[in-house]
């Protein structure tokens, strides 16, 4: 046994090699020991050195977390009492969806750029169909045909985001020195970018027609989202006292979003730009003045069974718009318009045609797109609708106007 030096009293043989420790502060403020072994005295005096050193600087952490048990703590505790809930959902499915299942059982502070760097690789060939063992029509791995449903490159940047978010918070609370994913390169994604098709001015005007002509209660929202290019969120959570009909004025000022089978009813201001108004253009002012009227004989008609809110948008019994509802009532009045089939977020890129088609001034264009620079809106309010368009976009203003 070799002698011990002096003022070294922590090191002792153990087992088959040496022992020590170090009196330590963890991250949560606990008094505690800090282990370190090895084969020799010297390897072990010098592991016992470094942890003197990073007792000196800090806290140290003595039990060492799974990258599972990790991200799942930083959910609960960081993620979701601090963000908003879609913002929980969405980093929520991809820790469950790809992190755990790819790099879950490493220890955290054994995590290095290489493994990291590694698994991202396997990302863009991975077939999330079979992975997440999702239930598909179409054939499966499972069937013995890949159907190669590849992750974007959008949803690879997302999750190495995320990662890297995480991590960042781990070395905040001392529990490893470095960001091994900051330290890792993007993979190259060539999965193909699907083509969302978008409508023309026509396409929006025969939409609004066919509303018009079967009475849809939903007509003054799908206006909304096609002039202002307000989302689906922004239009279900509308609520009067955020409009004012007479200034021709309208603020974003909550949302509407099932979240995790909650339905939730979110106040969304946030900067400055949140604050800001958005004109409202004679149509949707129209719209809007026929909702109000709409809405009111819903109410004397469902009498004690109407629930009261201050949602512009709501069913006949006064109760918020199912988001999924109103996605199929887009859809089947789209179908049966004879329109190209466009997802309810595709309607955001028609507003700049529309404002054109409605001879909105382009500096109250410009605030309703939220540019910074009038040059960005004349680039894109450029398609001349047709003078049968135009006359159609009045009629439909005039026909609400009584």
């Amino acid at each position: 046994m070799g002698k011990r030096s002096n003022g070294e009293g922590s090191i002792f043989p153990y087992k088959d090699g040496w022992a020590g420790y170090v009196w330590v502060t963890t991250p949560d403020g606990k008094r505690t020991r800090k282990w370190a072994y090895g084969k020799t005295r010297e390897e072990t005096h010098e592991k016992w050195l470094k942890l003197h050193e990073q007792a000196r600087r800090g806290p140290v952490a003595t039990r060492h977390e799974t990258v599972s048990a990790f991200l799942n703590r930083w959910l609960s505790d960081v993620v979701q009492p601090n963000r908003e809930p879609t913002t929980y959902a969405g980093y929520e499915a991809l820790v469950r969806l790809y992190l755990i299942p790819g790099l879950g059982k490493r220890r955290l502070d054994k995590l290095t750029v290489r493994d990291v760097q590694t698994w991202l690789n396997t990302l863009p060939a991975l077939c999330t169909c079979c992975a997440q063992k999702k239930k598909r029509k179409k054939p499966c791995c499972s069937d013995g045909q890949c159907c190669e449903d590849h992750p974007s490159r959008g949803t690879v940047e997302s999750i190495r985001r995320v990662f890297r978010s995480a991590l960042n918070h781990a070395i905040r609370e001392e529990l490893i020195s470095k960001n091994a994913v900051s330290l890792t390169t993007l993979p190259k994604v060539t999965t193909k970018r699907r083509k969302h098709v978008v409508w023309s001015v026509d396409d929006a005007r025969k939409f609004l027609e066919h509303l018009r002509a079967v009475d849809e209660p939903l007509y003054a929202a799908f206006v909304l989202m096609l002039v202002l290019g307000l989302r689906r969120g922004e239009v279900l959570g509308l609520t009067w006292d955020s409009i004012d009909l007479t200034g021709q004025e309208l603020w974003v000022s909550h949302q509407l979003n099932r979240v995790h089978g909650k339905l939730l009813h979110r106040d969304t201001t946030k900067t400055a730009d949140s604050d800001a108004s958005l004109p409202l253009p004679a149509l949707c002012v129209t719209a809007l003045k026929h909702r109000r009227r709409v809405q009111e004989d819903a109410r004397k008609e469902a009498g004690d069974k109407w629930k009261d809110s201050d949602l512009v948008f709501t069913t006949r019994y006064g109760t918020p718009v199912e988001p999924r509802n109103f996605n199929r009532s887009f859809e089947l009045r789209g179908k049966a318009a004879g329109v190209p089939r466009i997802r309810v977020h595709d309607t955001r890129h028609t507003c700049a045609s529309m404002l054109a088609a409605l001879d909105v001034h382009p500096r109250v264009a410009m605030r309703i797109l939220r540019h910074s620079q009038i040059s960005v809106t004349m680039n894109v309010y450029t398609q001349i609708a047709s003078p049968e368009t135009r006359k159609a976009l009045d009629q439909l203003n005039e026909s609400l106007d009584r």
